[in-house]
């Protein structure tokens, strides 16, 4: 279960392909790993062989969340993903979006959680011009990062006041 630059992405989803696996593939800054988060990836894990996750690079995650974020670096961040065991990979892109990653991987299937409408999705009509399916996962109410850091900050929290 290995952090693949996009040029062994490329290779090993090639790979995967032609031994007739189904490639799925999502992506996330997945900063605080809580609940939402594995639920989604466990429904993701389940509509093909192998998950791929693109996982935002520290840089990605500052330019889209702000300063203080990300809390764990990408580093971490991607080995906690990888130690539930039924994602096959992470890809950390750093770009804001994961569309020119998906253009260039092809996953079969494309999973993004949410509210999304399918043409919001990035990567989606690449994926689909290729044979693959888009899909849409609900997420799991009351689960969110933000929330979590909100809740903490309102609450007078600081990182001194984390166990561990």
């Amino acid at each position: 279960m290995p952090i693949w630059t996009n040029t062994e992405a490329k290779l090993e989803i090639s790979k995967l392909k032609s031994s007739g696996q189904k490639v799925v593939f999502t992506n996330g800054c997945f900063d605080i790993l809580h609940k939402g988060h594995t639920t989604y990836l466990q429904s993701a894990s389940k509509l093909g062989d192998a998950l791929i996750i693109g996982l935002n690079s520290d840089e990605s995650v500052n330019s889209l969340k702000g300063p203080g974020r990300p809390i764990n670096n990408e580093t971490d961040r991607a080995e906690i993903l990888l130690s539930l065991g039924f994602i096959d990979a992470v890809v950390i892109f750093n770009e804001e979006t994961p569309r020119e990653l998906i253009s260039e991987l092809l996953p079969d299937v494309l999973v993004k959680g949410g509210d999304y409408n399918k043409n919001e999705i990035a990567g989606s009509s690449d994926v689909e011009a290729n044979g693959g399916e888009v899909k849409i996962l609900p997420f799991l109410k009351g689960y969110s990062t933000t929330n979590i850091l909100k809740k903490r900050s309102e609450k007078g929290l600081t990182e001194e006041d984390s166990v561990g």
